[in-house]
């Protein structure tokens, strides 16, 4: 399988715990469809939705790029990691997780003991495409976004796929063929 395979694939790990949990958390990096995916997704299954940024917005009262500007990307990934905790606790909840959450050992933890995990997989293409024309991403505030996003890819990627129960690619799909896929292959699951 290519680095971007165009299937999702799931990892066996973790079914005994995914039949019974109540939760599903969507990580991948900025521009890979968490929120849009979470949102058709949570629908579908009776999950109330919570992102974690816009949580971390109506908490603090302002926005991520003014937690960077204040505290650095330090004092954001703390607030973040006490939010992802609060969050993770909360049954029947999707949370889409900002693309830095696995940073944290202690997150990636909570979520993969809290609920399945799945990560939305999309390649530095995508991403750029994707993002292009945001004005609220921080990291991406710099001269050259693609080199950016590609340190940021190289140092997040392994641990997303270390947290991940679910690898779903995203790269030229609509919402609806990536919700339908993970739908599909949690159902398959269940199933087996």
């Amino acid at each position: 399988m290519g680095q971007y395979a165009a299937a999702a694939t799931l990892r066996p790990r973790f079914f005994w715990d995914m039949l019974n949990a109540s939760n599903i958390f969507l990580v991948g990096p900025m521009g890979s469809g968490k929120t849009a995916v979470g949102r058709r997704l949570a629908t579908l299954l009776g999950l109330e939705f919570v992102d974690s940024d816009a949580e971390i917005e109506r908490q603090t009262g302002v926005d991520i790029r003014y937690i960077f500007e204040r505290e650095g990307e330090a004092g954001f990934r703390s607030r973040e990691a006490e939010i992802i905790e609060a969050l993770t606790r909360q049954p029947g909840t999707l949370v889409a997780t900002g693309g830095g959450a696995v940073l944290d050992a202690r997150t990636r933890e909570r979520l993969r003991s809290r609920g399945c995990v799945v990560y939305l997989r999309t390649s530095v293409d995508q991403q750029l495409a994707r993002t292009r024309r945001s004005s609220h991403r921080p990291l991406l505030n710099v001269e050259d976004p693609r080199g950016a996003l590609e340190r940021l890819m190289a140092q997040r990627a392994p641990l997303y796929e270390e947290v991940a129960d679910l690898v779903a690619d995203t790269d030229g799909r609509k919402v609806s063929a990536v919700v339908d896929e993970i739908v599909r292959r949690l159902e398959t699951a269940r199933d087996a």
